[in-house]
């Protein structure tokens, strides 16, 4: 049991740390693949959220599965998405459901019977504590009846909390990498704008402010932007065609 504890925790560890080149389906992939090697009886594991237009699955994995059952599994996984099954409650409310016996459970009769077709017998649905109050939750699935109880769930409670904060964490790294490249792309376009400006006002001796409505005229009659017709201008200077370059975008300019 103190192994078994032990790899947990390295497995929560590993699970929760991020990789630059990941993005968050990469990183729920991850965890959710381990999930199913570390649960017992666990043969699936996905995380949902609620987008706009309704749940949505945007990770999952499963022991694979014989190709008889692939049609009743991709039937299931429709029916867990349902408007009006459990999984839906699960994001709306925030309260876990666990179906130990599907064959027994009257609760949702559309899922449970998708669930005894694609041999599927139990499910535990808990919702992901996310400080992002995104609705997220996360789905486990076996073959075996009563899954998931005593000391399985405290376990699986765990990996919820560590599915969260990897979705958290996923997520704030993606953003400020978002914006990060947001604020680069600025600093370049500002850069560049300036180059241009400045060659113009150097070679036809215009102001600031005259150069700089002189790109805007061009983005306008191109309908492109101000910062492409400014790279053009500084490419074409290079060149030596600086004068086509002008006549490309609707512009007369003499010295």
């Amino acid at each position: 049991m103190t192994q078994d504890i032990m790899e947990l925790g390295r497995e929560l560890a590993e699970v929760t740390r991020l990789i630059e080149d990941d993005d968050v389906p990469a990183t729920l992939d991850r965890f959710v693949q381990r999930v199913v090697r570390m649960l017992p009886d666990c043969e699936e594991a996905a995380i949902a959220v609620l987008s706009e237009a309704g749940p949505e699955l945007i990770s999952s994995h499963r022991i694979a599965a014989d190709p008889l059952e692939e049609q009743s599994r991709s039937e299931l996984a429709k029916e867990l998405l349902h408007h009006g099954g459990p999984l839906h409650d699960v994001l709306t409310y925030g309260e876990p459901h666990h179906l130990s016996d599907a064959a027994a459970d009257p609760r949702w009769p559309e899922f449970s019977a998708a669930m005894v077709k694609a041999g599927v017998c139990s499910c535990l649905l808990l919702p992901l504590p996310s400080s992002r109050g995104s609705a997220g939750a996360f789905a486990l699935f076996s073959s075996k009846v009563g899954a998931f109880e005593d000391t399985t769930y405290d376990v699986v409670l765990l990996f919820a909390m560590h599915a969260g904060v990897a979705f958290d964490n996923a997520q704030l790294f993606h953003h400020a990498k978002a914006l990060v490249g947001q604020l680069q792309t600025a600093l370049e376009t500002r850069e560049l704008i300036g180059q241009a400006t400045g060659l113009l006002m150097h070679k036809y001796g215009l102001g600031s402010d005259v150069a700089f409505q002189v790109l805007k005229r061009g983005s306008q009659n191109a309908n492109v932007k101000v910062r492409e017709v400014a790279a053009q201008f500084i490419v074409a200077q290079e060149r030596g065609t600086l004068p086509e370059a002008l006549t490309r975008y609707g512009l007369a300019l003499h010295h």
